[in-house]
């Protein structure tokens, strides 16, 4: 990813490379074809490929967008734009519970009901702080505050249909 200084990066719980030797090998172990590869896994394949997969987990939060990076052989990176989060959904169950895990989904503009959601962020650390973050930056980016010279320009405009309203009911107030 391109440095951004602006972007807030997250940071990932390295309990995550437990949770995903665990989850991949049970996975691997309730095949019959597994079986031997999930031996092979939990004997430290698993740990080595975990370790490798956690240093390139990366995601950070621009002014316009979140991006995702992910892998090892096959990188996937994902961008979506602030504007286009319709929900950022907090998961956490007893399994993620137990490795002090946590699960942001988001979920897009466009998104049909029935797929599963866009992007998945599992392990970053304080999860429900990040997704504050997210939300707060998708508000800030729909309603953009005003400039000191729109409020100074909106002030001028009230100001004149305040004294506009005052002449009016002077006005009525002098009708016999």
């Amino acid at each position: 990813m391109s440095p951004d200084p602006t972007a807030i990066h997250a940071r990932f719980n390295p309990l995550i490379k437990p949770f995903l030797v665990m989850k991949i090998g049970f996975t691997m172990a309730c095949t019959v074809v597994g079986i031997p590869l999930a031996i092979v896994w939990f004997l430290g394949v698993g740990r080595w490929w975990a370790q490798h997969y956690f240093d390139r987990l990366e995601c950070q939060l621009g002014e316009r967008h979140i991006r995702f990076r992910k892998g090892i052989l096959v990188t996937t990176e994902k961008t979506i734009p602030l504007e286009n989060i319709q929900d950022v959904t907090f998961v956490e169950g007893p399994i993620l519970r137990h490795f002090h895990l946590s699960t942001l989904k988001f979920e897009t503009a466009g998104h049909s009901v029935g797929q599963a959601s866009d992007m998945h962020l599992t392990g970053i650390i304080d999860a429900q702080a990040f997704r504050a973050q997210i939300m707060q930056a998708r508000e800030a980016l729909r309603h953009p505050p005003s400039s000191g010279s729109e409020k100074d320009e909106q002030m001028i405009v009230l100001r004149a249909i305040e004294a506009k309203l005052g002449e009016i009911a002077d006005l009525l107030r002098a009708r016999p």
